[in-house]
């Protein structure tokens, strides 16, 4: 299984327990794990290595210079970009990868999303926007149609398509005209460029945060999802946004699965 990772240091920590959680779950080809980094150095990496023996590392260094007309705060440091060219970044022996945020914890295996049929599509990924939301991004930001606004935290990526369509230039381009526009940009830009090109699949299952289970169980018309269906339904939990376990004022339910994970792997 190809599992892609952009980060820099600060997340360190965070990616060992989003590991953790991935790997105790046996993949019949065991796990290639690509990180797209600017500032991380070998020591990380021989630190990795020895804390997960039985996967496979392989660190790309990524030269910043090429996002410099990219716009990045502190939240939102260029290393999310990368995951938008991994196409041209990642080894062309690749047709697939499954690109995860370092702030998520497995519950079940990874194998069924990472064996989705692309159906001709270059990206799967889950959706936390309701339409009326959608149409109002899709006006901020320029896109020719209505197409899906997606959380860009769980993509698994069509290499093989993406490396024979995708425009570096079309990419910059955009980027240079909508850069003021760009809230939370990564997925803006996908969201945007490529939304006819996106398959969907449950965020309930592949993508849940504390947000949209609330958002979900405020719906009269579904039927509430406590944690017991959460435990044996979802596949990912992902703490997006600024409510995150591991700071001092997060509130949520969900958290309880990362301290776990935590306490279990002394992280």
């Amino acid at each position: 299984m190809n599992l892609l990772f952009t980060l820099n240091r600060r997340y360190l920590d965070i990616l060992r327990v989003c590991l953790h959680s991935i790997i105790r779950f046996e993949s019949r080809d065991g796990y290639d794990v690509y990180i797209l980094a600017s500032d991380l150095n070998p020591d990380d990496f021989d630190m990795l290595a020895k804390e997960f023996p039985d996967v496979r590392f392989y660190p790309i260094d990524v030269d910043e210079s090429r996002f410099s007309d990219f716009p990045e705060s502190k939240l939102y440091p260029k290393q999310m970009y990368y995951r938008i060219l991994a196409a041209k970044l990642l080894p062309e022996r690749l047709d697939r990868v499954l690109y995860l945020d370092p702030d998520l914890v497995a519950l079940h295996s990874l194998d069924e999303l990472y064996n989705t049929s692309f159906d001709g599509c270059w990206f799967v990924a889950a959706t936390h926007t309701k339409r009326a939301l959608t149409r109002v991004n899709q006006v901020r930001l320029g896109a020719e149609k209505y197409t899906p606004y997606i959380n860009s935290g769980v993509m698994l990526l069509n290499l093989a398509e993406l490396r024979e369509n995708q425009s570096e230039r079309e990419l910059a381009e955009y980027v240079d005209r909508y850069a003021k526009r760009l809230i939370l940009p990564d997925q803006d830009i996908i969201s945007a460029l490529y939304g006819d090109k996106i398959k969907l699949i449950d965020y309930m299952r592949y993508n849940l945060s504390d947000r949209m289970l609330g958002i979900y169980n405020a719906d009269p018309a579904n039927k509430k999802r406590g944690m017991r269906w959460v435990c044996r339904n979802t596949v990912i939990v992902h703490y997006c946004g600024k409510n995150k376990p591991w700071k001092p004022n997060y509130i949520g339910r969900l958290g309880v699965f990362y301290w776990r994970l935590e306490e279990l792997y002394k992280v």
